[in-house]
């Protein structure tokens, strides 16, 4: 189960965007599996991608169509990947686009292809994706965020989506997105799928400089098993349908606010990947400050992240702080004087000085580590620069899941 975290009962529509959802039998009869997305004309639409090498040919197709053509629709199913799938891949990629097309009267290139799922199958997605069409586009409505969250998903237990409004210059701008991911997350550049769109109207560049600034604080600062997907896609899409001054600069004063809303939905979002991490029973904020730039402070952070044995004792809520004295000394950092080395499980200090804290006692640590959340805070005492990243234990359930994963 997801660690404190329940489903979304209500999020907000977005004026200019519409949803609509069916099963279409990718992976499974019966199981809603395809969601098309529709802008309406105008909309400004950026994405970061993988940088996985073997990209999945949906990715390769969006970043094409990107290029050529402002989106005006927006494909994604789940239960195949098509990834590894070489030039019949693409071709199904862009068969997809091509049927969303017709449908919708619009050109090919306007189509962004979205693909989650087993990763190096077989494809025949462009057949059963335009026989569900139809379903898709009687399903649309601006209300269906919710529907579309939970469409979306694999091996997720729980749909995540949330909004946020913001007040700019005496006007209420709306921001909502959804996001899937429980495995196979260490996002680089991009999350699992995420889609994010507000009814402000944004200036390409902007929204380009806004995506970046907001990834760099929410999904590229989260971790479940150190793994990065073959089709990680991340979209923000400004449908601009408010009667405002469209936002066009940094400096422009409404631009703050606008950026720290879509920061909190962002991060919301990727915390929710962790806190439904595959077999996750424990949430781990992990901040490593007094370092002598944030590149040193993710290498510490992340490496305390993907260890195993740091992972396996949070499973076990065993205080075995020796542990993330191993991985912190292994992370690279030559330098390091260990003697200058502090650490705590929330507020509770377990290291001074680069040995047992004098006050430190195990009952304490276990009662620490028995909580569902567990802050785990670094002072490398070396510099000014922190960072914070966000991961999960690592669970019996995680090798089951993924043990069993195709079948």
């Amino acid at each position: 189960m997801a660690v404190g975290l329940d489903a979304p009962s209500h999020v907000l529509p977005v004026t200019g965007l519409r949803l609509g959802v069916t099963a279409a039998g990718v992976r499974y009869a019966g199981r809603r599996d395809l969601t098309l997305l529709v802008l309406e004309p105008g909309t400004t639409t950026v994405a970061a991608f993988t940088r996985n090498r073997f990209r999945a040919a949906p990715v390769l197709v969006a970043e094409e169509h990107l290029q050529r053509s402002a989106p005006r629709a927006l494909i994604v199913n789940t239960g195949n990947a098509n990834a590894g799938t070489g030039e019949a891949g693409l071709a199904t990629a862009r068969a997809s686009c091509a049927a969303v097309a017709e449908a919708l009267g619009i050109a090919a290139e306007a189509v962004l292809p979205f693909s989650t799922g087993v990763i190096g199958e077989p494809v025949d997605l462009a057949g059963k994706i335009a026989a569900a069409l139809p379903a898709c586009l009687a399903d649309l409505a601006e209300d269906r965020w919710l529907s579309a969250a939970a469409a979306i998903m694999t091996t997720d237990t729980v749909p995540k989506a949330v909004s946020r409004q913001v007040d700019l210059g005496g006007t209420r701008v709306t921001i909502t997105g959804m996001a899937k991911g429980s495995g196979m997350i260490r996002p680089d550049l991009a999350t699992m799928l995420a889609f994010i769109a507000t009814d402000a109207p944004v200036a390409h560049a902007l929204l380009r400089t806004a995506l970046d600034a907001a990834l760099a604080r929410s999904f590229n600062r989260i971790t479940v098993d150190g793994d990065t997907s073959t089709n990680d896609a991340c979209v923000l899409m400004a449908t601009g349908t408010l009667a405002i001054p469209p936002l066009e600069s940094a400096d422009d004063p409404r631009y703050g606010p606008f950026l720290e809303a879509l920061v909190a939905v962002m991060q919301i979002l990727a915390q929710a990947i962790v806190r439904d991490g595959e077999g996750a029973s424990k949430f781990i904020p992990i901040t490593v400050r007094g370092g002598r730039d944030p590149e040193e402070c993710l290498q510490v952070a992340y490496r305390l992240a993907h260890s195993p044995l740091v992972k396996t004792a949070f499973f076990a809520s065993d205080p075995n702080w020796g542990r993330l004295l191993a991985a912190i000394g292994a992370a690279g950092v030559d330098d390091l004087d260990v003697a200058r080395v502090q650490v705590w499980l929330g507020d509770l200090a377990i290291v001074r000085d680069g040995a047992r804290h004098p006050d430190y006692r195990e009952e304490q640590g276990k009662a620490v580590m028995a909580q569902a959340e567990i802050p785990i805070e670094v002072d490398l005492g070396r510099g000014e620069a922190a960072q914070t990243i966000w991961t999960c234990d690592l669970s019996y359930d995680y090798v089951r899941i993924n043990a069993d994963y195709r079948s």
